[in-house]
């Protein structure tokens, strides 16, 4: 790369800087965050944040979370909050989450409506009509009913039992599956978009050195150029006084 002005060696070198900006970026996003979700910052549209922790080295270096603090405080003094700081937001939309049961208890309670009580009609075990009272056939039919329920029921009780058990473990292990799928994907793209990164700022670095080289041998030519000329018009000086 040959030797470069102080200026443009520091242009030359932006990894070895980069990770800790992106890092002290990192560190004060979530204070950011934490002031955003708390309602007391209006400049969260008018950030952006380009930290990898994934891919970025250098959070624990000396002086980044000093940095960062830093960062934090200078914007701490010099925000003022306004009655208006949240207009820059949309408004909230309340009804994202409901599901159809949950709007028809809403109408229900908008309505002042009693809740329709659970059916016990499934449950119960009737005895034969009384003209069927001397009926053996019907008295099994009743009997067979009340063993089905009777093993229906315990049915129940065995997967309630099962799910007080095993169904918060299971629950768990489903979500700590979802974060990690979630933190690997987020690995996967930092990883892919900082390598992609370092190769645009390595092809930015072999660009501008090029371009100095380049600059340099056009300095070195003008040079070589004048003094060609200034040779050239003193050995005309020199041969006309030779003529005269």
């Amino acid at each position: 790369m040959g030797v470069f002005p102080p200026g443009l060696r520091a242009a030359l070198v932006p990894l070895r800087g980069e990770g800790l900006r992106r890092a002290a970026a990192r560190c004060c996003c979530w204070s950011r965050c934490g002031r955003n979700m708390a309602g007391t910052s209006s400049v969260a549209g008018e950030v952006f944040v380009d930290a990898l922790p994934y891919f970025d080295q250098g959070y624990d270096a000396p002086g980044v979370r000093e940095a960062a603090a830093a960062l934090v405080e200078e914007e701490t003094r010099r925000y003022r909050p306004t009655k208006n700081y949240l207009s820059y937001l949309p408004t909230p939309d309340f009804s994202a989450f409901e599901t159809e049961i949950m709007r028809n208890e809403f109408e229900r309670l908008g309505a002042r409506q009693p809740m329709e009580l659970l059916s016990m009609k499934r449950y119960e075990l009737p005895a034969p009509s009384s003209g069927q009272k001397n009926d053996i056939t019907a008295w099994q039919d009743c009997v067979n009913n009340s063993m089905a329920q009777l093993e229906h029921q315990g049915v129940r009780i065995e997967n309630l039992d099962l799910m007080a058990e095993y169904g918060t473990n299971a629950w768990k292990f489903s979500n700590e599956k979802q974060i990690q799928d979630l933190n690997w994907q987020r690995k996967n793209d930092q990883l892919t978009g900082g390598a992609k990164l370092r190769e645009l700022e390595s092809n930015w670095v072999s660009l501008v050195s090029k371009n100095y080289e380049i600059e340099r041998a056009i300095v070195q030519l003008e040079n070589d150029v004048t003094q060609l000329r200034q040779q050239q018009g003193e050995e005309n000086k020199e041969n006309i006084r030779q003529d005269f």
